[in-house]
């Protein structure tokens, strides 16, 4: 099966990889090196993409967990025939380039998501899975299997070291994901060293014992062996497949098999003899006309008679099942139907208290009913979190249509997983826990918003309020942490109705992802939010004061202790204006016109929030008031214990007569 110019084209992989990172004097060769041709494998001989349309949406998806491996990523995409030119390669890891550091999704055509992190791309190759699961299960029918593909991903040492590889990899056996396939690149190097230094599990008992499939290619080298291990793997129907190949890391180098090669250029005189060990001749960055025959012949060249295929199979499944098409391209362009929030519940003032997490569970209730791709899931605390779509049964390996995927104690795997799904497209997914714990999945939050990928995290239980469970799950510092990452959207919903305008947001997000914050404790339906008609401008009047005094901003719960703060202050003869700001990211991004009218710089300022001060000066400015949290919280029952750390009316007014009327 394989010819002299199957191995030239491997060859051409670790020369073109070397040339990048030689050339950029960065990156990382030992990886190209070694696993060159376990990728030309998969990706000449297995794949099924169409270079020329990398987002078609019925393609296998690959990712490269070992993100650091990039340089051979891009060769890879180079000669299949994506758009990524030469020149562009000769720009590795420079400004501006379309070959960064490490994959980034939107950067380079072909790559699904951003990789580096070590991990985290296991994680999301889960997810890239579980999303062709769940959408094939709701939307093939007999005869029409439209959505049909394998996500395949090549992982190192590194990746399954990292916590995260054990809870996506223990979900993914959990729910038989068998389409799914990872390849590991099994060196026994690290950076620091030999492995065995730091890691001595035997892989392939840990592979059963999370039930997957595991398979072993001795020689790395040997390019029919890995070929059919991968063929035995994609004709498994029961668990994922693991596939260890023992490669040599940075082999053709005259350091090969040691750590030496792991992170920096071989230098030249070593990139010359390696060029001798691949019986290379090619000048740096020229390809043979031969290898770039080889990808011609090779799978991708049929991607796009494939995708013709699957074009004319989707028009005449439009005609059979007109709804089912219209659905779900609705969920992969992400829209939903127009005035879609005319059929979501509102509230006012009239209604009994309750908590945002209440309100957002009522309303994802709403929101499930107006598309099959509206579901999600909670790491092991849906009753909590109120996440469950009700009437709606759990997504198992024999029911892969549930709405309510039980992510169980796994925050971290569960968000990458959900990046996957993102990533994948079709859906409208939602992670949840609580907010404390958003320190576990911080990572891959960082990820969604570099991936500019919209998944929604519902984070409740967002403050002291929290009561008697006490400091280890009270937020802090979390709210300026997720206020801190670029691309990232929190909202913390005043109440009912801001809660129902912030999914709105978050719905209708298309590249960044959105984070609810919401409460525990019951909070009343303001009547100032009734006639809101939108918070998409993150800060806005809730009751005003001709020429006021005195501005004070609240978030979340403590909106409606402003409100009260204000009347207190009035019954003294102050003008106050109070500002609901339940998203400091929108705000910002604002024009300064519409900043100056909600917070004009001459008027003092008061910022009102039960967590970390950090960032509110921004807003109140160096001579403003932050009422705030600079320390861990206390167990007690919630109102206690927010009497204690100073939130009711008396002591804020108190502090706001001491700092500006006094």
């Amino acid at each position: 099966m394989f010819t002299n110019n199957d191995q030239l084209a491997v060859n051409a992989i670790r020369a073109l990889s070397i040339a990048q990172i030689e050339k950029a004097n960065s990156g990382h060769p030992g990886l190209p090196m070694g696993a060159a041709p376990m990728a030309y494998v998969l990706f000449n001989k297995v794949l099924k993409a169409n270079p020329e349309n990398p987002d078609w949406f019925n393609r296998d998806r690959f990712v490269l967990s070992a993100g650091h491996g990039s340089a051979m990523l891009y060769s890879l995409l180079h000669l299949a025939g994506y758009d990524l030119s030469i020149d562009e390669l000769k720009n590795f890891r420079q400004v501006g380039s379309k070959a960064p550091g490490h994959p980034e999704r939107g950067v380079t055509p072909g790559v699904e998501v951003v990789t580096g992190p070590l991990g985290q791309g296991i994680g999301q190759a889960v997810g890239l899975a579980l999303a062709e699961k769940h959408l094939g299960g709701l939307y093939n029918k007999e005869n029409y299997n439209i959505i049909n593909h394998y996500t395949y991903a090549l992982c190192g040492d590194g990746d399954l070291m990292e916590g995260i590889s054990y809870e996506a990899m223990s979900f993914a056996g959990h729910l038989n994901l068998n389409k799914l396939i990872v390849l590991y690149d099994s060196n026994n190097i690290s950076l620091d060293g030999d492995l065995s230094d730091s890691f001595s599990e035997n892989i392939e008992m840990r592979a059963k014992a999370l039930n997957w499939n595991y398979l072993r290619v001795e020689d790395g080298n040997n390019l029919e062996d890995i070929y059919e291990a991968i063929e035995k793997a994609k004709e498994n129907k029961e668990g994922p497949s693991l596939i260890e190949i023992k490669t040599i890391i940075g082999y053709g180098s005259a350091n090969q098999g040691t750590n030496k090669v792991h992170g920096a250029p071989i230098g030249a005189d070593d990139f010359k003899a390696a060029k001798k060990v691949y019986g290379w001749e090619a000048k740096d960055f020229e390809v043979p006309e031969e290898v770039y025959d080889a990808f011609r012949q090779g799978v991708l060249a049929k991607g796009k008679e494939e995708e013709k295929a699957w074009e004319e199979l989707l028009a005449s499944y439009k005609e059979s099942y007109a709804d089912d098409y219209e659905e779900l391209m609705m969920g992969i362009n992400r829209k939903l139907p127009e005035n879609f929030m005319d059929q979501i519940k509102s509230y006012d003032s009239s209604m009994k208290d309750i908590a945002t997490r209440s309100s957002s569970g009522e309303i994802i209730q709403e929101i499930a009913k107006l598309t099959r791709n509206f579901w999600g899931g909670s790491a092991d605390l849906s009753s909590s979190n109120k996440t469950n779509i009700s009437g709606e049964d759990a997504m198992t390996d024999q029911n892969p249509v549930g709405r309510n995927v039980a992510y169980g104690v796994r925050e971290f795997a569960m968000a990458a997983i959900g990046n996957g799904i993102m990533a994948h497209g079709g859906s409208f997914h939602y992670v949840s826990t609580f907010f404390v714990f958003i320190d576990y999945l911080k990572p891959a939050l960082r990820l969604s918003a570099l991936g500019k990928l919209p998944l929604t995290y519902v984070m409740t239980h967002d403050s002291v309020a929290v009561g008697e469970d006490g400091p280890t799950h009270e937020p802090i510092e979390q709210l300026a942490m997720v206020r801190s990452i670029p691309n990232a959207i929190l909202i913390r919903p005043a109440d009912a109705n801001e809660t129902r305008l912030a999914w709105k947001i978050a719905l209708e997000s298309k590249e960044s992802p959105v984070v609810l914050a919401l409460t525990r404790q019951n909070v009343r339906n303001l009547e100032e939010t009734e006639q809101v008609e939108g918070i998409e401008k993150g800060a806005y009047i809730i009751k005003d004061a001709e020429n006021p005094d005195l501005i004070l901003i609240g978030t979340g719960s403590e909106v409606a202790l402003a409100l009260d703060t204000s009347k207190a202050l009035e019954a003294d003869g102050k003008k106050v204006r109070v500002v609901s700001m339940p998203s400091m990211e929108l705000f910002r991004s604002q024009d300064e016109s519409y900043k100056a009218k909600i917070l004009p710089q001459n008027v003092r300022k008061v910022s009102i929030e039960m967590a970390s001060s950090f960032g509110w000066g921004e807003w109140t400015g160096s001579n403003g008031l932050n009422i705030a949290i600079d320390r861990f919280g206390i167990s007690g029952k919630g109102d206690e214990v927010i009497e204690e750390l100073g939130f009711s009316v008396e002591a804020i007014k108190e502090r706001i007569e001491r700092k500006f009327f006094n």
